[in-house]
């Protein structure tokens, strides 16, 4: 049996710039940090058992790879060669499609695992480039890289994607008074709403030319966001992540609606400095940066709302700020080595 976990993101300005079609034209910058919600994929070596099997939110037993329902693992499965004698389950802390990344955090905890079931080892450049390959190049979707290297590297970084497809990777040190302060001004919600980050990006990925400009503010913003940050300028980052979702907003129809629209502006009127909708938009979550004694405020403002709205599975999630990224917790498998 081997184990490996992948850590789900939160980022803050530049989202968006990291699609090809941007930074082929200007580099495109991120600044995100993983959080204490995780993904999980078990991998189990199965001799016996002339058969591939996976089990998620639906289980599934099949001659072949190229059967299976299940996307990801079909394509990963197919792309290496690995055709019977395995068993794959995976767990997630928070449903998918909540704007967190999970998707990607799943791949990169996917290709993590295979590698170390054929014996192979990946470093976190060599997880966040092979589960970058699987989604846009295998897969065709159209989506960036931003979530995969967040999800291999873990910690707070800056991501910087430029025109020839590499990635610079900057990590933050920031000292623990200014994580902790950065932690205890930040609220997210889900708001319960679900929705596949490929319907939106498709859309801003056919206006990029249109909005290049916005693209390339959304991107200069990433070092001023970090100045900010290193000062512990909470108040100055949330004006940011205003202004940030105002501009993410513009680029698609579809990065918002009245009902976040209703969500976020509650937030702000009750204290909020500023916010923005988590990952591509559309739904999944809603996050805020608020002085300390506004967050219960804020917090009844935007219950209020959900409960309006009927949004049964509306809730807070509390979160910690982590450092490591994907990593093998468990490897019994005596066939491999420890990747």
């Amino acid at each position: 049996m081997i184990v490996v976990r992948a850590p789900m993101r939160l980022s803050f300005v530049g989202g968006g710039t990291d699609l090809p079609g941007f930074y082929r034209q200007y580099p495109g910058r991120v600044i995100s940090t993983t959080i204490d919600k995780f993904v999980y994929i078990a991998i189990n070596r199965t001799p016996l058992i002339d058969k591939v099997s996976a089990r998620y939110s639906f289980s599934e037993t099949v001659d072949h790879p190229s059967k299976l329902q299940h996307t990801r693992i079909r394509a990963a499965l197919t792309d290496m060669g690995i055709n019977k004698g395995i068993e794959i389950g995976s767990f997630a802390s928070l449903p998918a499609e909540t704007g967190l990344g999970s998707s990607s955090s799943f791949t990169v905890a996917l290709v993590k695992g295979l590698n170390t079931f054929l014996g192979k080892k990946l470093d976190k450049r060599d997880a966040a480039e092979a589960a970058s390959r699987l989604e846009i190049d295998v897969l065709g979707e159209p989506i960036g890289k931003q979530d995969q290297y967040a999800a291999a590297f873990g910690g707070f970084n800056v991501f910087q994607f430029n025109a020839d497809g590499s990635v610079d990777v900057r990590p933050m040190l920031l000292d623990y008074k200014k994580s902790l302060g950065l932690e205890d001004h930040l609220l997210l919600f889900f708001t319960g709403i679900t929705r596949a980050a490929s319907s939106v990006l498709s859309q801003q990925k056919t206006n990029i030319n249109s909005k290049l400009q916005t693209l390339k503010e959304m991107s200069d913003s990433v070092p001023e966001f970090c100045n900010l940050l290193s000062r512990g300028d909470f108040l100055g980052m949330g004006n940011m992540l205003h202004d940030g979702w105002l501009r993410k907003k513009s680029l698609t129809s579809v990065a918002s609606n009245p009902l976040i629209d209703n969500l976020y502006d509650a937030g702000v009127s009750a204290g909020a400095w500023g916010g923005k909708v988590a990952g591509a938009g559309g739904g999944g979550c809603v996050m805020f940066l608020a002085p300390t004694d506004k967050k219960q405020a804020v917090r009844k403002a935007v219950l209020a709302i959900a409960k309006e709205r009927n949004l049964l599975d509306f809730k807070e999630i509390p979160i910690k700020f982590t450092q490591a990224g994907a990593e093998v917790m468990f490897n019994g498998d005596q066939h491999t080595t420890l990747a």
